[in-house]
């Protein structure tokens, strides 16, 4: 045995560190599980970029992202892109190295909605201040991830509205999706109405819904991303979509520490920012762990070894991406797609990182993709499709979960706002249960929950 260890140093370093062996997996099978994972999040790299810089910088230059960048309204795409990165290997790495799970990580779809149009653009708060949001639910994340503060909360909320609540992200994001990608567009009597199908933005958007449909329903890992590949060389072949980012910078590091210059604009409007981002971010990652784990066959007795690992290594991914500039980094359900080829361990989230950090010098194509939203926006509906999948789970023949899972779910997009949803649907939810005499069924948090979101409605929103 000794002979064979020293005939191959390399797995057998890598066996003693990460417990291939143990867990009937090799080096080789792990790092094509690491790229598997990581060719299906790659979307990311694009789509965080379009949607905090590109998405407010629209929204705040009236039109001119440009002018929003120039101005410091909205954070240059090449920071964000840098940070996006950053905190995807960063959180890798953590995972990979601490928890040792096969689970990726980067900033979260949903969170980074909630960060652009909710907070930034809704609220008028400057994206230095989000960030120092972020960083704080980051820092709070973690207090509740090393204590056994997080069992408590986490079983203080029904399932069905954690369920709820990501399906309703996912009706957001793909309302933003076909809003940017002009599928649907404002209409002075309807609020909304159809696009110009006529016009080559909507016709390339429409496209690139088309193959990348194709590609998720034939089971591609890489789906969602190769779908953006193909819609950018065709917009680019047909003149939509034209090469050019002479105004964006090159991959820099100008956002880094925007998050502690923040705070000097902290308001109590912030409050129930830092409690979005907290809800959604604690229950999303512990929601893709189990589900992870589970497909791998790492639960025993229904239970997570090293709960407390995964979920920190989670919050200090948050942390050092709101430190680098992005909104929260959480865990990437993508992960399945890694797990699905053999990832056992945490060299499959070493290798997603490794990647990350690769990626750094292809800014210039995915800044083009950044720059026009036709290439996202298919990324962004189907990512909604996924997310709403949790529909499926809601006991709809029970009022006391219907009702208030449906308005939160209805309230996210109709409103343009996940905070706004997740309020309504806590509000309603004990107050169904009073009706129905239950109220001692309800746990003592969402008692506490319900002061807080009315409150919210009554004196901190516009």
């Amino acid at each position: 045995m000794a002979t064979e260890t020293k005939d191959r140093p390399a797995p057998g370093a890598f066996d003693r560190f990460f417990h291939l062996s143990e867990n009937k997996t090799n080096w080789k099978r792990e790092i094509l599980a690491g790229t598997t994972t990581f060719l299906a999040m790659a979307y990311i790299l694009a789509v965080n970029p379009g949607i905090l810089s590109f998405g407010i910088g629209e929204a705040l230059g009236n039109g001119d992202p440009f002018a929003a960048f120039a101005a410091g309204t909205a954070p240059d795409p090449g920071a964000i892109f840098t940070a996006t990165a950053l905190a995807a290997a960063l959180g890798c790495l953590v995972m990979g190295l601490w928890a040792r799970y096969p689970i990726a990580l980067a900033p979260g779809m949903g969170l980074n909605a909630f960060f652009a149009f909710s907070v930034v653009v809704g609220m008028g708060i400057p994206w230095q201040t989000a960030l120092s949001g972020t960083l704080v639910s980051g820092v709070i994340f973690f207090v509740l991830a090393i204590t056994g503060v997080r069992e408590y909360i986490i079983n203080s909320i029904p399932t069905q509205m954690k369920l709820a609540t990501g399906a309703g992200i996912g009706m957001f994001i793909a309302f933003v999706g076909l809003q940017g990608g002009g599928l649907v567009q404002a209409d002075p009597a309807t609020f909304v109405t159809l696009g110009d199908f006529t016009e080559g933005p909507a016709l390339l958007t429409l496209f690139g819904l088309i193959v990348t449909s194709v590609f998720i329903a034939l089971g591609w890992k890489g789906g969602v991303f190769y779908g953006m590949i193909l819609t950018l060389g065709l917009g680019l072949a047909t003149g939509v979509i034209s090469w050019d980012l002479s105004e964006v910078s090159s991959p820099n590091l100008d956002a880094f520490g925007a998050a502690f210059t923040g705070f000097d604009s902290f308001t109590t409007g912030m409050i129930m920012v830092v409690l979005t981002m907290l809800f959604v971010d604690f229950f999303d990652t512990a929601g893709t762990l189990f589900a992870v784990a589970g497909q791998a066959g790492m639960l025993k007795d229904g239970k997570l070894p090293r709960a407390g690992r995964a979920l920190a290594s989670d919050s200090v991914a948050t942390m050092g991406g709101a430190i680098l500039g992005t909104s929260t980094t959480t865990s990437y359900v993508e992960s399945t797609a890694g797990v699905s080829v053999g990832g056992r361990t945490g060299l499959t989230a070493v290798t997603t990182g490794a990647w990350f950090l690769l990626s750094l010098v292809a800014f210039p194509v995915f800044g083009v993709v950044a720059n026009n939203s036709e290439v996202t926006a298919p990324a962004l509906i189907i990512v909604g499709v996924l997310m709403a999948k949790q529909l499926g789970g809601i006991a709809w023949d029970k009022m006391e979960y219907a009702i208030p899972a449906f308005i939160t779910v209805i309230a996210m997009p109709l409103t343009y706002s996940i905070s706004n949803g997740i309020a309504l649907g806590l509000i309603f939810y004990p107050v169904v249960m009073i009706a129905q005499r239950r109220w001692r069924e309800v746990h003592p948090l969402m008692y506490g929950l319900l002061v807080v979101f009315i409150c919210y409605f009554l004196f901190l929103t516009e």
